[in-house]
C-alpha cells in the first residue's frame, strides 16, 4: 500500500477528487484526505473471489434480497473518507440505489451488513485490516467483520459489533480442515458453512 500522489503530493483529497481521476480512483481508496493505492496479490484476490463465491450461493439459497459485492471496486463511505472492501453485504435496494440510479454514488457504510478483507500478511495494509478497519467499520455500526487469511493458512476470524460499546468482539477464529459457520441477518438469515481451507483452493 502507498500513497499515490497527486496535485504535488499535497491534499487534503475529497471523493470528487477521487472520481475526478481519468482512471476513476480504481485501486484507490480515499483515507483521511490521502489517495492510498491498493495493490492486492494474485492469491489475495483468489481468497476474495472465494468467499464472494461463498455468501452468493448462501445467499441465493434462501433467496436473500442482497448484493454481495466484490472485486475491490464497489465503494461504501465511512468516517476515514472511501473504502473499498474485498467483499461486502449490502441490501439490493441500497446497492441499486447507488449502482442504477446513482443516488447517492457510493454506498453508505452504514447500510453495509458484513465486511471480509482478506489480509496480505507483511503487506502495508496488513496493520489497517487488522487495526483501523476494524475500529472505522465498528464506528458505522457494520454488524459484522471478518478477517480472511490465506497466509501463512487459510484462517477466518469473525468479529461480530458490540453496540452499546461500538466494539467489535471477536466470536471465533477458525483454521483450515474446521467449519466456520456464521449468519447473517438481511430480509432473511443467511447460514455460510464453510471450511478456510477453500480460500487457497483452486
Amino acid at each position: 500500500m502507498s500513497v499515490a500522489h497527486d496535485h504535488g503530493g499535497f491534499g487534503p483529497y475529497t471523493a470528487e477528487d477521487l472520481h475526478a481521476r481519468e482512471d476513476e480512483g480504481r485501486g484507490l481508496e480515499l483515507e483521511d484526505g490521502w489517495l492510498v493505492e491498493l495493490s492486492p496479490s494474485a492469491p489475495h484476490n483468489w481468497a476474495a473471489r472465494q468467499v464472494q463465491d461463498i455468501l452468493q450461493e448462501a445467499a441465493t439459497d434462501v433467496k436473500a434480497s442482497v448484493f454481495i459485492a466484490g472485486g475491490g471496486e464497489w465503494e461504501i463511505s465511512t468516517p476515514a473518507g472511501i473504502r473499498k472492501p474485498d467483499v461486502f453485504v449490502v441490501p439490493r435496494n441500497v446497492a441499486r440505489a447507488s449502482i442504477v440510479d446513482r443516488n447517492p454514488v457510493v454506498i453508505p457504510g452504514i447500510e453495509v451488513l458484513l465486511v471480509v478483507e482478506v489480509v496480505s500478511p507483511g503487506s502495508g495494509s496488513e496493520r489497517t485490516d487488522r487495526v483501523r478497519k476494524l475500529k472505522e467499520y465498528a464506528t458505522l455500526g457494520i454488524p459484522q467483520y471478518w478477517l480472511a487469511e490465506f497466509a501463512p493458512s487459510p484462517s477466518i476470524q469473525i468479529f461480530a459489533l458490540d453496540d452499546v460499546a461500538a466494539t467489535y468482539r471477536r466470536v471465533r477464529t477458525v483454521s483450515a480442515g474446521n467449519l466456520a459457520e456464521a449468519t447473517v441477518e438481511a430480509d432473511t438469515t443467511i447460514t455460510v458453512r464453510f471450511d478456510p481451507r477453500v480460500l487457497t483452493e483452486f
